[in-house]
């Protein structure tokens, strides 16, 4: 576990934190991303739900799950004969996914020690929740881990756009608006640290190169909303 210190503007927070920080913001985060995405978020989620490549009566973990709304895209795929976990360790984030769907599985966790067998499911995910493994390369290779050989290992995130316009309209959306709207909220350190966590997370080649050595292969990406948005699939060897 980091217990190290960290500031929002260096997009670096412990890992307690982070914790803290995700319970705080638990009660007006989807409307926040709503907000932010223009509703898009859902669409996002739907196809990295795609990517991994579920059969029904399959099993699924989503890992740093949320409120719940990728591990709901993967439960529609899986069916009633299926199994999806949503795993979090924040407490009060998995109240709210709990509400939206009791019927799954919503079990507290923390990424880099994921309290499930090598091997169990068909598939891991992650969605918009991988640049804050406060260590990555060991977030990555726990789901790979638990995942089974020929499973595939699906990761949604942010990433910053490199070209003009898209690039000048990122960076005042980012780094100017998105921090206003959570000054608005009474939480201008969550989404101060959001734009930060960013722009430190490695770019897709990168990211690609993590998985790699988590143990993942045939690792391929597919960058969407003008660049903003990049969804990385592999699969276990």
């Amino acid at each position: 576990m980091d217990v190290s210190g960290g500031t929002p503007r260096s997009g670096t927070l412990s890992e307690p934190q982070v914790r803290a920080m995700f319970d705080r913001i638990a009660g007006f985060y989807d409307l926040m991303n709503s907000v932010m995405t223009a509703g898009l978020h859902h669409r996002w989620r739907a196809r990295a739900a795609d990517l991994a490549a579920l059969e029904p009566g399959d099993s699924a973990l989503d890992v740093a799950c949320g409120t719940g709304d990728l591990a709901i895209e993967l439960a529609r795929r899986v069916g009633a004969g299926g199994e999806v976990i949503g795993t979090d360790f924040a407490e009060e984030m998995l109240e709210r996914a709990r509400a939206k769907a009791p019927e799954l599985a919503w079990e507290w966790g923390n990424a880099l020690e994921l309290p499930y067998a090598s091997g169990r499911f068909d598939a891991a995910t992650v969605g918009f929740g991988a640049r804050n493994f406060s260590d990555l390369d060991r977030g990555l290779a726990e789901m790979a881990r638990v995942v089974k050989p020929g499973g595939r290992v699906v990761v949604l995130e942010i990433t910053t756009p490199r070209r003009p316009p898209l690039s000048t309209f990122y960076s005042v959306w980012f780094d100017r608006v998105v921090p206003l709207i959570g000054r608005l909220t009474g939480e201008e350190e969550a989404y101060t640290y959001l734009p930060s966590s960013v722009r430190r997370f490695p770019a897709p080649d990168g990211l690609a190169g993590a998985m790699q050595r988590a143990g993942l292969g045939d690792i391929r990406w597919i960058l969407t909303a003008g660049g903003i948005i990049a969804l990385h699939v592999g699969t276990k060897l």
